[in-house]
């Protein structure tokens, strides 16, 4: 005769796999989404808010003060690379005689070491263009060994893009500087 009740082997093998469903789920629950998720209550680092508004700001030289004294600074979109604070300061001159309200936000930042990796937005208006851009860029900052200067920048972002978004053609190139 079969009983209706559960065995004892059962019960025991029920109550194993009801632990591990919650051990799962507590488990899955502690782990973050992705690295973005981590960074999210991460406040900005400092010298990538300084960074930031050196871009941001009318001074060129308040950038080339945040590099090395041999820093470099390469902008890969536009195939250019600056060599020391007087030409990372020529370059950020260059880019406000070129780009009116030229600007970036940081959207997200990631650490490992001396090296910081900028998710951003490079926004503005090339002078002459008929609408303004804004395009994803990422950057990556390698720092000194005290991390309070920046020995290398690079910044990736698509050239293409700020030329289609400024309703310039493909094979636009800036005026000659003055």
């Amino acid at each position: 005769m079969t009983s209706s009740r559960p065995t004892r082997a059962m019960t025991v093998l029920m109550a194993a796999a009801a632990l591990c469903a919650a051990t799962a789920t507590t488990a899955t629950a502690a782990v973050p989404a992705s690295p973005a998720a981590q960074d999210a209550g991460r406040r900005t680092p400092k010298i990538v808010a300084d960074w930031a508004r050196a871009w941001n700001g009318s001074d060129p030289r308040a950038l080339g003060a945040l590099f090395t004294a041999d820093g470099v600074y390469v902008d890969r979109a536009v195939g250019a690379t600056f060599r020391g604070r007087k030409e990372i300061s020529g370059w950020k001159a260059r880019a406000d005689r070129l780009i009116d309200n030229v600007h970036v936000t940081v959207r997200t930042t990631r650490r490992d070491g001396d090296r910081i990796t900028v998710d951003a937005v490079y926004s503005g208006r090339l002078k002459g263009a008929p609408k303004p851009f804004a395009v994803p860029m990422t950057t990556v900052l390698d720092l000194d060994g005290s991390r309070c200067r920046i020995a290398s920048d690079e910044d990736h972002y698509s050239l293409a893009a700020v030329l289609a978004q400024s309703g310039l053609p493909a094979d636009w190139t800036p005026p000659a500087a003055p």
